[in-house]
């Protein structure tokens, strides 16, 4: 192959030599050398469900992995610590997903009945963090569910838990899935990946390649945020333990994960996390980023991250946006990934952050298109020691797709 090493040179001779051999000791033997075997083409889907309303809903804040003191490795974190500080920074759902394997999978008489996990403006979500030997999920409902259930099959066969899961009727989302705990279940029956996990967005490039994969192969599955934050402020200085240095660098919203959703109600931000109308921010007072598309050229936008529809094989004009709390007077950078590489980069400035981008989507593949937005970290005061470990990574959509297949 022209540009091959001699190596490189070398390591293709030996595949050959050992492939005529192989051939060979086959045709002595009698048998029929295997033939070629060739992919199927892609097909695109004959038809893709209507995309939902852009404008009837509302985007609420919240966190989805968080440990109290239930998680027998966190420290200084009841579940009335946890809220306060959730509800001071103006968080709309939470789920504390405490790990079901230091209960014995009991969390629904632990977590849940906690007196403390109460809240009359916050919607409060039931799950756990799925803690097995092959790797962590949480599980998010807006009701109670059998997570005994769940927590007793966590070794068998995929096919099973899949049918499980099913039948629970729960959202599974596959957390920091590029760390020691590497989720090593099949992602088929997978709803979400934490793609940023913590405060400490260098340590996600990995779960980020794990998110683009899964996009790439078909599944439109949604990327979302987590603080697995674990340990509270003391309340007294002989409180205080080796790792009470976490409160103030990783805790609640850090990322804090958007979802735009039908209504203000459990049910709605479970809906809106499985289809992805989903928006990250490093902590809860960064800006939202607004992903849309408008795929016939009137001006109004015709998708938002999350949706799906199919390519016309005209140009699609992409609107990208910053809204909230930001440095008016700083220059942002976004970054647009497609098909996992990254695409272009556009700028976004003043006091209406926003830009436009331009793609022709094929009409014989599948095509999305992501964006990572770069710049200033507005301040969490609460969680002082958290911008500088987010570095310039403020904000991150989920994907507009084309052309996936809905039943895949």
């Amino acid at each position: 192959m022209a540009g091959d090493s001699d190596s490189t040179k070398g390591r293709h001779m030996r595949v050959s030599v050992f492939a005529a051999l192989a051939a060979a000791t086959l045709l002595a033997a009698g048998a029929t050398p295997p033939r070629a075997v060739h992919a199927t083409p892609y097909r695109p889907p004959t038809t893709i469900p209507q995309v939902a309303s852009l404008t009837d809903g509302v985007w609420l804040k919240g966190d989805l992995h968080i440990h109290s003191r239930h998680s027998r490795d966190s420290s200084n974190n009841p579940v009335r610590k946890i809220l306060a500080l959730a509800d001071h920074a103006g968080m709309d759902y939470l789920l504390i997903s405490d790990h079901d394997n230091h209960v014995n999978g009991d969390v629904a008489h632990n977590t849940w009945v906690d007196p403390e996990y109460r809240s009359n403006r916050m919607l409060l979500l039931y799950g756990a963090e799925w803690t097995t030997h092959r790797g962590h999920a949480t599980i998010i409902s807006a009701v109670p569910y059998d997570h005994q259930a769940l927590y007793d099959i966590a070794d068998d066969r995929d096919t099973v838990i899949a049918a499980l899961k099913r039948k629970l009727g729960v959202h599974l989302s596959a957390n920091h899935p590029g760390t020691h705990d590497a989720f090593a279940f099949s992602y088929d029956f997978v709803d979400s990946v934490e793609a940023w996990n913590s405060s400490v967005w260098a340590t996600n490039a990995i779960n980020m390649h794990i998110w683009d994969d899964m996009l790439k192969s078909g599944r439109k599955m949604t990327g979302r945020g987590g603080s697995d934050s674990h340990h509270g402020v003391p309340d007294t200085p002989d409180q205080a333990t080796p790792l009470t240095y976490e409160a103030y660098i990783n805790n609640v919203g850090t990322p804090t994960t958007w979802v735009f959703a039908k209504a203000r109600t459990r049910h709605a931000v479970v809906d809106a996390l499985t289809n992805g109308r989903v928006s990250i921010s490093a902590n809860p007072y960064d800006p939202r980023v607004e992903f849309t598309a408008d795929l016939d050229d009137d001006g109004h936008p015709d998708m938002m991250q999350g949706d799906n529809a199919k390519p016309t094989g005209k140009p699609v004009a992409f609107h990208v946006a910053l809204v909230g709390r930001m440095d008016r007077a700083a220059a942002y950078s976004v970054d647009v990934i497609k098909d996992g590489e990254k695409f272009t980069t556009v700028s976004l400035t003043g006091a209406h952050p926003e830009a436009v981008f331009t793609d022709t989507p094929i009409t014989t593949a599948r095509t999305y298109y992501r964006v990572e937005v770069h710049g200033p970290q507005t301040p969490y005061p609460e969680v002082p020691g958290s911008t500088k470990l987010s570095g310039d990574m403020i904000a991150l959509s989920n994907a507009i797709c084309f052309n996936f297949d809905p039943q895949f």
